[in-house]
């Protein structure tokens, strides 16, 4: 049972579990009642959302071992700072925080022992008994812990943490799903709270981030978590956070951030690409109104403008972005990458490296990603552009191996997958065989079509630099990346096809990867991507046994592929959105 202030549940956290008897016994040694500590901590959420983050730090500071509040929302900026940066001191930081945090709101939780049933808990007589402080206690937990776990996951490479992290995950789950028990229990006998609304939208906050994020999972995964207790509803996860983000508690602008990245990032690189546009803005509204000059708030602004299609408006308002404040470079980081996404869809070369050698200098996040993103860009230059960058474009190659990294035991998939594509510069190879397209190749990976398809003359131009590299690779010596290479340049121009609605021209392209699958050597990920491809192609043309068919084969046929959890995540998210319930 997850709602027990004696301790048992701690042993999900090790850092915590050795100080439970101390907690237990003791009681917070200066008492910050909850009106005060709502109250600060909406202010310290105003500085931090109009980028005032040392502000809001030390506005929490003073009280973050004594209010669970100011512990949560001191731990979750330094959490926050500590993912932006991947600095391990800064990781170190934030696990430390929130163990601190953690320790803080268990000292508010209710007390009670073991053998109290959750039948009895949540009863009539047992709610009463529950102060409405130590119901936003179990709040606060369930949210330390989850970020708690986040950490976890990329503190360190072993095994072990990662079953922490999913201990964590899942009891923090648990104390959420009682906590929307006692929130019907508390709407339904219609108890009045001084601190109801605040109550409501961690709830709202918890369960519909848990909802939406388990919705995501591919299919197996999901099987699998279903039969230790975890479930997701994409629908009800969302409808959660509708209602939190337009309710009027301090946690409605986390549940409008919260959808904002499913709808610009997430429906992106884990869905199908088709973005709700419409209901992003309307979210994003009211908070852009208030925070005109918050970082957060400028950034989705650009990202939902560059999904309708404005691209020059979208690099403006992420310029302002960065722009607008210097205390954490880390927001910079996030536009250069938007940045360079956008020069490359424009296939403005120079810019693109610019901001990608940015990156590679000033972040931390994905070095082998970094110089992989280099090196493809100036691929695509005039060799004399290229002299006067001094750069090396075969070094560039070679350094994406040593450059990966390891979270959670397991190896980045994007980075695998760039160092997959540099072994044609290995030093051990005489003469490299050059890589076709790589930046548009890495354009695909990240979903980049579906953003240009809202732009007619960007496709047009995308799809002459496919046509000419065509033209050349039949003109060059046979090789055994030769079949690979074509089947590339076949799934991009398809993708710029069906942007261009030539869905005949398109499919004959899908067609040809598909119909070369034997010949492939080295980039089996094709066949299964261009079948991804070729369903939404059929889709698009009324066709959806034909697509659901096709996303089933990709699914089920293929494995061992770079990038296969991600196009999993994809088919999965396709699926949900084209079966019937009837066939579900």
């Amino acid at each position: 049972m997850a709602l027990v202030g004696n301790g048992k549940e701690l042993e999900a956290d090790e850092d915590v579990f050795e100080d439970a008897l101390e907690i237990i016994s003791s009681s917070p040694s200066a008492k910050i009642d909850l009106k005060r500590a709502l109250e600060e901590c909406e202010e310290a959420l105003k500085l931090f959302l109009s980028n005032k983050f040392k502000d809001a730090l030390e506005l929490l500071r003073p009280c973050a071992k004594d209010s669970m509040y100011h512990a949560l929302g001191y731990s979750t900026i330094v959490v926050l700072q500590a993912i932006l940066t991947f600095e391990q001191q800064d990781i170190q930081n934030g696990i430390s925080a929130m163990r601190d945090a953690l320790q803080t709101c268990q000292r508010y939780r209710k007390k009670t022992t073991v053998v109290e049933s959750f039948s009895s808990f949540l009863s009539r007589g047992s709610l009463e008994q529950m102060t409405e402080e130590e119901m936003h206690a179990e709040i606060c937990y369930a949210e330390c812990l989850l970020q708690k776990a986040a950490l976890t996951f990329v503190q360190d490479e072993n095994m072990i943490n990662f079953i922490k992290g999913g201990l964590k995950i899942r009891t923090s789950y648990q104390i959420y799903k009682e906590c929307l028990s006692i929130l019907h229990i508390i709407q339904k006998n219609k108890v009045e709270q001084q601190f109801f609304s605040e109550f409501e939208g961690g709830v709202k906050l918890g369960i519909g981030a848990f909802n939406l994020m388990l919705s995501l999972l591919p299919a197996r995964i999901i099987r699998l978590l279903e039969f230790i207790g975890f479930s997701g509803n994409r629908e009800l996860g969302l409808l959660q956070l509708q209602e939190g983000a337009e309710g009027k508690s301090m946690r409605s602008p986390l549940c409008c951030l919260t959808i904002l990245s499913f709808h610009t990032y997430i429906s992106l690189i884990l869905g199908t690409g088709e973005v709700n546009i419409e209901e992003a803005e309307r979210l994003l509204a009211p908070f852009l109104q208030q925070y005109p000059n918050g970082s957060l708030m400028l950034f989705y602004h650009a990202r939902i403008e560059l999904l309708k299609g404005n691209v020059e408006k979208a690099q403006e308002v992420f310029r302002k972005c960065i722009s607008v404040q210097e205390e954490w470079k880390q927001f910079h980081h996030l536009c250069y990458w938007e940045l360079m996404w956008i020069n490359i869809f424009q296939q403005n070369w120079m810019k693109a490296y610019y901001y990608s050698d940015l990156l590679f200098n000033e972040s931390k996040w994905s070095k082998a990603t970094y110089v992989f993103l280099k090196a493809a860009i100036l691929s695509m230059l005039p060799e004399e552009d290229v002299v006067a960058t001094k750069e090396n474009v075969i070094a560039l190659f070679r350094q994406v191996d040593s450059l990966k990294q390891r979270i959670a035991g397991k190896s980045i998939p994007t980075e695998k997958f760039a160092v997959r594509k540099s072994r044609r510069y290995s030093a051990s190879v005489p003469v490299p065989v050059k890589l076709v397209l790589p930046a548009l190749e890495m354009m695909y990976i990240w979903n980049g079509f579906p953003i240009v398809s809202k732009r007619k003359d960007l496709s047009e131009n995308l799809l002459l630099t496919i046509e000419k590299a065509e033209a050349s690779l039949q003109n060059e010596d046979f090789s055994d990346y030769s079949v690979d290479d074509e089947c590339l340049l076949k799934l991009l121009k398809g993708c710029c096809l069906k942007n261009l609605q030539r869905p005949l021209q398109a499919e004959l392209c899908f067609n040809y990867v598909i119909q070369s699958e034997k010949l492939l050597k080295f980039d089996h990920y094709l066949v299964p991507f261009t079948l991804f491809e070729l369903a939404f192609l059929y889709k698009s043309q009324g066709e959806i046994d034909k697509a659901i068919k096709a996303l089933e084969t990709a699914r089920n046929n293929y494995k061992d592929y770079s990038m296969e959890s991600r196009l999993h995540f994809r088919i999965q998210a396709a699926l949900q959105l084209w079966k019937k319930p009837s066939s579900d």
